[in-house]
């Protein structure tokens, strides 16, 4: 149906800005030319407008922008090379007239308690947020574009009757999504803190983020360069600093002139100025759907993600790209429209969880004030999970050398391969190969494929491997081929184990993971029905509360007063014989949904004795047990314990409950708290995404003041580095990539080209500590090249 016609702008790589077309099969042109209305005359819809105009020059393209050409809020506006690259290929003169105005610069500075330190390397381009609308003002009217500024656009429904395609590039406030609320069902998060957009009149050096502390509160102020003699400059606090502060009782001028004189030394001096400045809350928008019909929602109408990982308007200009390229190369206007969704939906997700964690960070800012300052200005760097040790290596080594002899990394020590103490053990680095269920005990019995499987990964280099949880009675399994510690024949089964890592893979340590089933238990092999209830044989489930883990699945016993005491002895019996069994580590296992788990969570405890209730009664018995063990484990010997940290669920355990837990059961002795997330209800959310579960782990180290194992989704050792040294946990834990390599530490150590004692290869693995040559390398490289008469250079 959409002509490809002439047209830059074709297919490109997914989430990427898009490359000019070289399809030869593109759709025939249609019939009669396109009439589209755009609703925004902001940056996204007026480049949407030069792109469909691109694409032939017959289309009909109407801009509708109530306000005058000039009148816009905000100053400077930040692109990305990738989105750069993407313009520059769909519309040369458009780069080339940003391209004259553009202010670079390289540099982040990051000034905390009166030390700045900066990071280089990072390559932004800014200019003016007017000078981009002039320009895409001149490039509309050039191609042709019907500017109807200072106009109202007409009702959406109106629009979508009298034209082919209707883009709604109407901004966080659109009105056209509200007119369609039942069909887009948008959602709309707002967070904490309260910022104003302002400016200065001169350029800052680098990118500043600057900290004030006040007697109010933390205030902070971010800054760029957009022109060579002005700068943006935004001042963001938390919603109760700002009231203490009195914001809420000044006027305009008033709020801009205070903002100059908390932030004087960043400024020098001058004064700020505004531009209808206002003190607002940021709002993520989401929306269930992008299009209704021929109306489809671009940039803030659509999705916004926070000011402080880049521009709104970079988002809208890649929909733009994606947009005009999927109608040329879609035959109908419904498949360009699912297509467009299709390839933006999961970068703006994406994105979107990066904002999610920088804003946060923002928002708990004061967590961090206390990090030494090197750290302190990594962490920032790193807030978004975007941005990595590795990265920031590549960028600025000297920046990132610094912030190692500061954590006390020894000489060419990757963070991941620093020691680390519990108690009387001393870990050789920061990686744990996570509990990983194996379902492939006989009456709880491990055998050869415990064995092998623990031994392999023992090898691997990691500095703990944990087993499976191992269940303290019969009735407490999952599965039936769930291991245990309830007889003596399983306690001397583990010992045969730990024996072999111990022997085999000195400096290795293994802990053990003790826990109950609860109400999920009784249950299938994983991989024969995972929570599915057994065909035969079942046994009974007790719980907290007589709550089914499935609707009508098995309905637990609630425990009694004897049960709870007799539970509490099977723990104390199974910890004796993992005492014996050599164990340097237990972890006692209260999340995810099982026994002690259970007790936490308010969704799955409804008692009400002095077990059920508040907190208090919550923790009660998952602490007699932690106690009962913690009597029996030798005192030298670290324990830990396992949460969930959330249940992804409304009603159920907070963040702000969880951090209570975590300093429950350090009060009581825990030596680190590890941090898992959900798995207690069906009815879970969870926000899956990379490292989604650290914020979790990051808090309760800050909050509670306790050492962290990390877990859920970190799959790299760049991802270990980084948390490590932002001083986000104290210890990673994986599982998949353990299950993938077995290896994986020692592999990571040599991809990083480390040999040092975080990473001893067993000796008869050593001629494989480099990894094998794949093919030829020596083949001659091209040297000159001739360019014969008609051809280009």
């Amino acid at each position: 149906m959409f002509s490809s016609q002439g047209s830059p702008v074709g297919p490109g790589a997914r989430g990427t800005a898009r490359a000019t077309t070289t399809n030869p099969h593109s759709p025939a042109k249609t019939s009669h030319p396109l009439q589209a209305a755009i609703i925004g005359g902001g940056p996204g819809g007026l480049y949407t407008a030069a792109l469909l105009k691109r694409l032939a020059p017959d289309h009909e393209v109407t801009v509708y922008e109530r306000t005058a050409p000039d009148d816009t809020f905000g100053f400077g506006v930040v692109l990305s090379d990738e989105t750069l690259g993407g313009i520059e290929h769909a519309d040369p003169t458009v780069y080339e007239a940003l391209k004259a105005h553009f202010v670079r610069w390289d540099d982040i500075d990051i000034v905390h308690r009166n030390t700045r330190h900066t990071s280089g390397g990072h390559r932004f381009a800014a200019l003016g947020r007017r000078r981009l609308l002039e320009i895409l003002h001149d490039r509309c009217r050039d191609l042709g574009v019907d500017l109807r500024l200072r106009t109202e656009a007409p009702p959406p429904d109106e629009l979508a009757r009298t034209h082919d395609l209707v883009v709604a590039a109407d901004g966080v406030h659109s009105a056209t999504r509200e007119a369609y609320r039942d069909v887009f069902r948008p959602h709309l998060t707002p967070h904490r803190c309260r910022y104003i957009w302002l400016a200065a009149d001169f350029a800052f050096d680098a990118f500043r983020f600057e900290i004030a502390e006040t007697e109010h509160g933390v205030m902070q102020l971010h800054g760029y360069p957009y022109a060579p003699d002005a700068s943006t400059v935004i001042v963001e606090m938390r919603e109760e600093v700002w009231r203490a502060a009195g914001f809420d009782e000044l006027d305009e001028t008033e709020s801009t002139a205070r903002c100059a004189k908390i932030f004087a030394d960043a400024l020098g001096g001058r004064p700020l100025r505004s531009n209808k400045s206002a003190w607002t809350t940021f709002r993520t928008v989401v929306n269930e759907r992008w299009s209704h019909g021929n109306i489809v929602l671009l940039g803030d109408a659509a999705h916004t993600a926070h000011f402080s990982i880049g521009s709104g308007t970079k988002l809208a200009v890649e929909d733009a790209l994606a947009l005009a390229a999927c109608l040329a190369e879609r035959p109908t206007l419904q498949e360009a429209l699912s297509a467009y969704e299709e390839e933006r939906r999961p970068v703006v997700a994406s994105t979107q969880r990066a904002a999610k964690a920088s804003l946060e960070w923002f928002e708990d800012l004061d967590r961090y004030l206390a990090q030494p300052p090197r750290q302190f200005a990594f962490n920032l760097l790193t807030r978004s999970r975007r941005v990595t040790h590795e990265n920031l290596r590549l960028r600025d080594a000297g920046f990132t050398d610094s912030v190692e002899r500061e954590f006390g990394c020894p000489p060419h020590t990757p963070p991941m391969f620093t020691p680390f103490r519990l108690r009387g053990l001393t870990l050789r680095n920061r990686v744990v190969v996570s509990p990983m269920d194996m379902y492939s005990a006989t009456d709880g019995v491990p055998g050869d494929f415990h064995l092998v499987h623990l031994g392999a990964r023992a090898l691997g280099g990691a500095a703990l491997v944990m087993t499976e949880m191992v269940c303290v009675s019969a009735e407490g399994r999952i599965t039936p081929g769930c291991a245990g510690l309830y007889t003596g024949r399983q306690g001397e089964a583990w010992r045969r184990i730990t024996d072999f890592v111990h022997d085999c893979a000195p400096g290795t340590a293994i802990g053990v993971q003790l826990g109950h089933s609860g109400r999920k238990g009784s249950t299938r092999l994983m991989w024969e029905g995972m929570d599915e209830p057994l065909p035969e044989g079942n046994w009974p489930l007790v719980a907290p509360s007589p709550l089914p883990y499935r609707p009508g699945g098995q309905i637990p016993r609630e425990l009694t007063r004897a049960q709870l005491t007799d539970v509490r002895e099977q723990f104390r019996a199974a910890a004796g014989r993992a005492a014996g069994a050599g164990f340097d580590l237990l972890e006692l296992h209260c999340a995810h949904g099982y026994l002690l788990s259970g007790f936490l969570s308010p969704l799955t405890n409804r008692r009400t004795d002095a077990y059920g209730g508040s907190l208090e009664g919550r923790l009660r018995f998952p602490l007699e047990v932690f106690d009962a063990v913690r009597e029996v484990w030798p005192d030298e010997r670290p324990m830990t314990v396992r949460i969930s940290a959330t249940d992804w669920a409304e009603g159920g355990t907070s963040a702000e409950e969880a951090v209570e837990i975590a300093r429950a059961f350090a009060a009581h002795g825990a030596d680190a708290i590890d941090v898992s997330t959900g798995q207690v209800v069906t009815g879970e959310r969870p926000e899956f995404g990379r490292s989604y579960q650290t914020p979790y782990a990051d808090r309760i180290r800050h909050e509670a003041g306790v050492p962290v194992i990390a877990v859920g989704a970190i799959s790299s050792w760049d991802d270990v580095n980084s948390l490590v040294l932002a001083g986000r946990t104290d210890l990673c834990a994986l599982a998949r990539p353990h299950l993938y390599d077995p290896h994986w530490t020692l592999h990571a150590a040599a991809e990083q080209g480390y040999d040092g004692p975080g990473a001893a290869w067993p000796a008869p693995y050593r001629a494989g500590s480099r990894p094998p040559r794949t093919g030829r390398t020596d083949a001659p490289k091209p040297r000159l090249t001739l360019h014969g008469p008609g051809q280009d250079g």
